[in-house]
């Protein structure tokens, strides 16, 4: 009993230190998607310099980057490589942007800090950064559809990929979230509501970044199907954090106040069901992901840690 006990330790051990370096891992192609946005990024025409410098300004501003990192997470679950999917990667952070710019406008939320830095209508002025948020849009699918940058890309794989993110950051997807979001502030509403907000305004382009990355890597429809299960699961996983941390999170940490969903009315998890419950729901829904990647192999170690980190994630 006591040597099996043991060998159970000791293979926990082996297991435990055969685990990827998850930060090293974040790090290596948070650097790799910066450098590519920096080499895809259009340079200043003038006169209009200031709209460029309000696009670099929020495209620079030390996001996570996890968008990108999804998609090349993907393609490498399916045996592709980064390269692959580069552009579209960058594009999708382009998108991601754009819409963190809109969401802070006054017409919006309102808000003065995005992380840790003054949000972009507050240096630039609300015309200038809306139209920044427009720039950057627009600049993802011109880049997508850019010939030097997406030659090696099979285009009938290219041409679904841009109909998937254009599908997931439109009006079926993020920007119709954040109309009833916008909506139904201060006026309440049941999960299904909380539930369609949240599976469009964030979990959309995060499920598409997950599907463009393996179809860009070659992965078959058995794949491609488990992997955008995956990404519907952790897209939601996900707005239930930042639901969470706008109660729970340290300002500090997260580079902007807590509280405003509370004080705006919004329409939360936490505020439907409860926060324990959206903890234990959150979890659940990790854990659902995890399961759906079984199949993969250590290639896919990058999504189940990613999986883990949306519960751990403190900003």
């Amino acid at each position: 009993m006591w040597k099996s006990l043991l060998s159970l330790r000791i293979m926990g051990k082996r297991k435990s230190s055969q685990r990827m370096d998850f930060k090293a891992y974040l790090e290596e192609k948070r650097r790799v998607v910066d450098k590519a946005l920096d080499s895809f990024f259009p340079g200043t025409i003038e006169p209009a310099d200031d709209l460029f410098k309000a696009m670099r300004y929020s495209l620079f501003a030390g996001g996570k980057r996890l968008r990108p990192i999804l998609c090349i997470a993907g393609a490498e679950a399916v045996g592709g490589s980064q390269n692959d999917v580069l552009p579209v990667a960058c594009a999708l952070e382009m998108i991601h942007t754009y819409s963190l710019i809109h969401d802070d406008l006054p017409s919006m939320d309102n808000d003065d800090l995005r992380r840790g830095k003054p949000t972009s209508h507050k240096v630039f002025g609300e015309a200038v950064a809306l139209l920044a948020g427009d720039g950057l849009l627009t600049e993802a699918f011109s880049l997508m559809a850019r010939g030097s940058e997406t030659h090696g890309i099979e285009p009938s794989n290219l041409l679904r990929v841009i109909g998937i993110i254009a599908d997931a950051a439109g009006c079926r997807g993020m920007v119709g979230g954040q109309v009833v979001d916008v909506q139904f502030e201060g006026k309440g509403g049941d999960l299904s509501v909380v539930q369609f907000i949240h599976e469009r305004k964030t979990g959309a382009l995060i499920k598409a970044s997950v599907v463009s990355g393996a179809i860009l890597g070659g992965g078959t429809a058995e794949e491609i199907n488990s992997l955008s299960v995956y990404g519907e699961k952790i897209g939601l996983a996900f707005q239930i954090s930042d639901d969470i941390l706008d109660i729970e999170g340290d300002p500090a940490l997260m580079g902007k106040g807590v509280g405003g969903d509370i004080e705006r009315g919004k329409l939360t998890y936490p505020s439907a069901v409860g926060l324990e419950e959206s903890k234990q729901f959150q979890m659940a829904l990790v854990e659902d992901a995890i399961k759906c990647i079984e199949s993969f192999g250590e290639s896919a170690e990058p999504l189940r840690a990613i999986a883990r980190y949306i519960i751990k994630r403190k900003k």
